[in-house]
């Protein structure tokens, strides 16, 4: 199972005084040596943390997987193409929210996810739909012609006791739905270092896209440890679910 490691809120840091410190683009050679598989940076509509530069010098220097998250606009569209990252993540995105709230509205924007899948696959680049852990969403991810799933962790997270086991089950669910339409699926939003080995242990998971947990710890313990101890995790758990 891979890690991907999100480094928006080091920019977002950065962002707080308009400066050139700290610096995402410095921080993703550390994830790497902490054992991080991939880069994850999110190009929002209003620059709110990662820049156009942010991702041109990220493409240039993570020789891992570089999966950029964006919305499915023509703007963005043409910056994927140029840029060409390694996955690109199709994420709902509005002005006014802290973080991405969750999935895709599948039914409303299927038409609209479906060219734009189509626009970047003829650019050789693969495409991952953020959404919901519902049957139905997985279908009409399969439908609109995506590569692989993001699902949706973030009620998961944010639950605790009964909640969390029933939101955990329906993650479950659709992991295995998206299996069994030949959809890689990966994993994110909310996890941490307290919540993340039952995910970790989901066999049909391809991998996880951790940011604002593992960029915390770092705060206190440095960045390539901290992703040392998630990966450590992650490898734990998942060999836990291989033994059973």
């Amino acid at each position: 199972m891979i890690l991907g490691v999100n480094v928006d809120h080091v920019a977002t840091i950065r962002q707080a005084r308009r400066g050139t410190d700290p610096d995402p683009v410095m921080a993703a050679p550390l994830a790497i040596l902490g054992g991080s598989d991939g880069i994850t940076i999110h190009l929002r509509e209003d620059r709110r943390h990662i820049n156009d530069r942010d991702l041109r010098m990220m493409r240039e220097i993570v020789t891992t997987e570089l999966n950029l998250e964006m919305a499915a606009t023509d703007e963005m569209i043409k910056i994927a193409i140029k840029t060409k990252p390694d996955l690109v993540t199709l994420v709902p995105e509005k002005r006014e929210e802290l973080t991405t709230e969750g999935g895709l509205d599948m039914k409303r924007q299927s038409n609209n996810l479906k060219r734009a899948i189509s626009r970047l696959h003829r650019a050789g680049i693969p495409v991952s739909l953020f959404i919901n852990p519902d049957r139905n969403d997985i279908s009409l991810a399969q439908a609109a012609g995506a590569d692989m799933v993001e699902i949706h962790t973030g009620l998961y997270s944010n639950t605790k006791g009964d909640k969390q086991v029933g939101e955990l089950a329906r993650v479950i669910d659709a992991a295995a739905a998206a299996n069994n339409y030949d959809l890689m699926v990966n994993a994110g939003h909310g996890l941490n270092y307290f919540n993340v080995s039952s995910i970790a242990s989901i066999p049909d998971i391809r991998g996880l896209y951790i940011g604002h947990s593992i960029i915390s710890r770092a705060v206190y313990i440095g960045l390539e440890r901290a992703v040392s101890e998630m990966k450590a995790l992650i490898n734990k758990a998942l060999l836990g679910s291989l033994v059973e």
